[in-house]
């Protein structure tokens, strides 16, 4: 079997209009709202009003969050493969986090709990919840990259579910107009009974109890959010009501399918600024990198550079792959962690490895490159840590159960 390493070509058009957005938009504004942490990003408004135009109109395939639904396939199935909506969503965010990471993650309309509604939401709720923004809320204090840990219960009583918890690094919790809750039903029951909540922003016992000062992605609020006996529309939970022990945690980790291969693809963008930017100061400053001599030939700063190229195009073709798999509905929770443990490690090693070739102009403010390493290592924590990805990859491969290996 053939396989094409080369991107879609209907897709390259969205990923040339992420570029300009990214190089035109984003960047021009990078520095200012990484000072300027917890102010809100008002540019962003008009390139939202264009992605929200370029959706209504059918021209976006995919320019924001989508979903991984395993109950459909795609059309044209008999005739072969789809590239859709999630390879056009990787391929356009990661040339927009080469702009600005922080300013992505940002951008209205466009937040996880998106992802997570168009994952799991059936078609009412899906049409219900069009055009919202929804931030995610998963972790708590205590509870980090063990999910199924969660602490925060909701309790049915009469049409209404009662939410009580606390929820911490919810991305967009203060800016969004709704967060997606996950929540127990049942803490007997583990993490069968783990289900995620629509909850619209300004419902009584939701309060947002501060916004957290961070490291990177500064342009980016994120909340720890407290839930004290909020009162939320039963018809608000995502998906079935029903705990199907047999299934388990899959319903709500099919989430996680989808956005994945997604942080793969901003740490893909944050690195790629990394390599140009690095690549254009090697050159002025009289480092050629030959790219038809072998490695040990050269400079050790060519050297380094093409072995973090290498890594960069391995990280890349899995995110595509974890993407291309979630188009075509075939599972990809192995591929989808791989992808992004691949991603952002090597998105982490590169910026930082940047910093160091560049010397004093990496370490300083004059350039973005101190900014890109700060912001690339939340991409390899958030929605899952380095070492839980590894954890689940290796599950998925020797066919073992979380409970045979913790």
């Amino acid at each position: 079997m053939a396989i094409s390493l080369d991107d879609p070509k209907k897709l390259k058009p969205l990923a040339s209009q992420a570029h300009q957005v990214a190089m035109n938009m984003l960047r021009p504004i990078s520095r200012k709202y990484d000072r300027a942490e917890h102010a809100y990003p008002t540019e962003l408004d008009m390139l939202a009003a264009m992605i929200d135009g370029l959706s209504e109109s059918g021209a976006s395939e995919g320019a924001g969050a989508a979903g991984v639904r395993r109950d459909e396939k795609p059309e044209g199935k008999e005739k072969g493969t789809k590239n859709g909506a999630n390879l056009a969503s990787v391929m356009s965010i990661a040339e927009m986090c080469w702009g600005d990471v922080g300013l992505l993650l940002s951008m209205p309309r466009q937040g996880l709990g998106n992802s997570a509604i168009a994952s799991v939401a059936n078609d009412e709720q899906s049409e219900r919840f069009a055009g919202v923004w929804a931030g995610m809320a998963i972790t708590e204090p205590g509870v980090g990259s063990d999910s199924a840990n969660i602490k925060t219960t909701a309790v049915l009583d009469g049409d209404e579910y009662v939410i009580n918890g606390e929820k911490i690094y919810v991305t967009s919790g203060d800016r969004a107009d709704h967060i997606v809750v996950w929540a127990t039903l049942d803490r007997e029951l583990g993490r069968a009974a783990i289900k995620s909540f629509v909850v619209a922003k300004g419902t009584p016992g939701m309060r947002v109890e501060r916004l957290e000062h961070k490291l990177g992605i500064r342009a980016s609020d994120t909340a720890a959010i407290i839930f004290e006996n909020c009162r939320v529309p039963k018809e608000n939970l995502l998906g079935s009501p029903e705990i199907d022990t047999k299934q388990g945690f899959a319903g709500a980790m099919a989430t996680f399918d989808n956005t994945r291969p997604l942080v793969a693809s901003m740490a893909v963008g944050c690195a790629k600024a990394a390599l140009d930017l690095t690549r254009d100061l090697l050159t002025q400053a009289g480092v050629e990198i030959d790219y038809d001599r072998p490695a040990h030939v050269q400079s050790a700063a060519a050297a380094k550079f093409l072995q973090m190229e290498a890594d960069w195009e391995g990280a890349r073709l899995l995110m595509m792959q974890a993407a291309w798999m979630a188009d075509n509905r075939e599972p990809n929770s192995l591929e989808a962690s791989m992808a992004k443990a691949k991603a952002g490690r090597v998105g982490s090693d590169i910026t930082l490895s940047c910093v160091e070739l560049c010397g004093s102009v990496g370490f300083s403010e004059g350039e973005l490159l101190e900014k890109w390493a700060r912001d690339s290592k939340i991409l390899d924590i958030f929605e899952g840590t380095q070492q839980i990805q590894q954890l689940i990859i290796a599950r998925r491969i020797l066919g073992l159960s979380s409970a045979e290996l913790k």
